[in-house]
């Protein structure tokens, strides 16, 4: 656990450094008017931080195909946290690159902005760390808490104070499933550790030794469990709050919620469901034709995901509605219960990662553009930044040879293997009407009307661009071109974390 321990003492340590900095530089630099001062210990925090994390990045255990419970069997450290961890790691590293462009460009001059990051990250570590419900519940709810005040963050902007008050609304109805499932879980079993409720072997000893009324409450506590987890991962039909969260936060913290908290949630939901509740889940429940309620939030989620962008204008909540489609997409391979479906799962994930690391770079990048209609004439005002949205936007889409093609290829075989037909007839249809509003903001920087001199002068003077975002999409752009040519290492990622849940 030293990750944890190291980004406690951390945040505890900058916390005191954001409190009494200000004043000793106000006494030193009688001159600076506060705002400066403010912005530049943002600037010093930031840069703190993400040397702390990229520190905690080698304090990471080795893989070596273990798994160590510690802390009274209330935390696990195997295969799956630790290469979980160094994802959640880069990625929060990447955001925080990008949230330094947007809190420049903004004038967000607030120290605590970097910190709550950095406690929910710590929340993060430890919800994928959870080896029992309670640890689960309070894991979440310490990332869900930061969450929300980043949420409304801008607190001169009415739309990021409704999108902070309506996530904190929506998800504390969340938390009170999660925990009423966890209740009941433990009402009927007697434990909440995930290791005792393995060992209850509820498959075969489900009609001897288990009444009716056992069977029928525990299996209700796993969907009201199973209902707060697709909250969070913004799945239909539970992600009424994505859109209007999407819209309204400042678009740093969007991307946060984009790019970091949703694979430590899908990790800790492919844990209970590929190692605690397998058996009754994918064995008891399939051979009676009853489990449905994955496919069912999958084929949903792709459908409303796919239309509901259709008919948007504004960027992000475009965004929101594609993060929902994706999230039926990674809910096929759950909906599986195959260590091909679960590999495929977590290619996938990755993939969706860096592309959504690409898109975020180039709207951060886009200083004024909050509708679609405001890329029109980003070609001609920076040609390279509306080449690599293309190519980002096109692997999104699913177009060969690009990442993101064979992310969906792989989901779709593991469909196939567990005669799944029904889930890839859809997401082959979805995909169709998903390229379509992909396209559409390829063809307004491209093909749309073109702009005058004094107009394409001033969109180039609008776009801003660090050198930390151009390394960024530099990355992106040239990962998802050549994924093609050298695919193992993601392979190789994704087979050791599905053998690190199915073992």
């Amino acid at each position: 656990m030293y990750p944890e321990i190291f980004l406690t003492a951390t945040i505890c340590v900058l916390l005191v450094y954001g409190a009494f900095a200000p004043k000793m530089s106000t006494i030193s630099h009688k001159r600076k008017t506060q705002s400066i001062i403010n912005n530049n210990l943002f600037f010093n925090i930031s840069w703190l931080v993400i040397f702390s994390l990229t520190i905690a990045l080698f304090l990471l255990p080795a893989v070596n195909g273990s798994s160590v419970t510690i802390f009274n069997n209330l935390l696990i450290v195997d295969d799956l946290t630790t290469i979980v961890k160094g994802i959640i790691l880069i990625s929060s590293i990447a955001t925080l690159f990008i949230s330094m462009a947007y809190v420049k460009k903004e004038s967000i001059n607030a120290f605590e902005f970097t910190l709550l990051l950095l406690l929910a990250i710590l929340g993060l570590f430890c919800l994928v760390s959870s080896n029992d419900l309670i640890s689960l519940y309070l894991a979440i709810e310490l990332q869900s808490l930061c969450l929300y005040v980043v949420a409304a963050f801008k607190r001169d902007s009415e739309h990021s104070v409704e999108a902070g008050l309506k996530y904190f609304v929506l998800g504390a109805l969340s938390s009170g499933l999660l925990l009423f499932g966890s209740a009941l879980i433990y009402a009927y079993t007697g434990t909440t550790n995930f290791d005792q409720l393995l060992l209850l072997n509820l498959s075969s000893n489900l009609d001897q030794a288990v009444t009716t009324s056992f069977h029928t409450g525990f299996l209700i506590g796993i969907v009201f469990l199973s209902f707060g987890l697709l909250f969070k991962l913004a799945a239909v039909p539970f992600h009424m709050w994505a859109p209007d969260v999407y819209e309204g936060s400042p678009t740093s913290v969007t991307a946060f919620f984009a790019i970091v908290p949703k694979i430590a949630i899908l990790a800790v939901f492919t844990r209970l469901y590929f190692t605690v509740f397998y058996d009754i889940i994918y064995i008891h429940l399939q051979s009676q034709g009853s489990i449905v309620f994955l496919n069912f939030c999958a084929i949903g989620s792709m459908v409303v995901g796919a239309f509901g962008a259709l008919k948007q204008h504004k960027i992000k909540r475009l965004l929101a509605y594609s993060a929902i489609g994706h999230m039926g997409y990674m809910l096929i391979g759950i909906s599986t219960g195959t260590l091909e479906g679960l590999e495929a799962l977590f290619i996938y994930i990755i993939i969706y990662i860096i592309m959504t690391i690409g898109t975020f770079s180039v709207v951060i990048s886009l200083r004024k553009s909050k509708n679609i209609s405001d890329l029109n004439g980003l070609n001609q005002a920076n040609p390279l930044l509306a080449f690599s949205l293309a190519i980002i936007l096109f692997s999104t889409a699913g177009i060969p040879p690009l990442a993101g093609f064979f992310s969906k290829l792989f989901l779709f075989f593991s469909a196939m293997s567990s005669s799944m037909y029904l889930l890839v007839i859809v997401g082959i249809f979805t995909s169709i009407v998903g390229c379509f509003y992909y396209l559409r903001l390829i063809k307004v920087a491209y093909f749309s009307q073109q702009l005058s001199l004094s107009d394409t002068r001033y969109l180039f003077k609008s776009i801003f661009v660090t050198k930390e975002i151009s390394i960024l999409l530099g990355i992106v752009f040239f990962w998802l071109i050549l994924f093609i040519f050298y695919p193992s290492p993601l392979f190789v990622v994704a087979h050791k974390i599905a053998l690190a849940l199915c073992v």
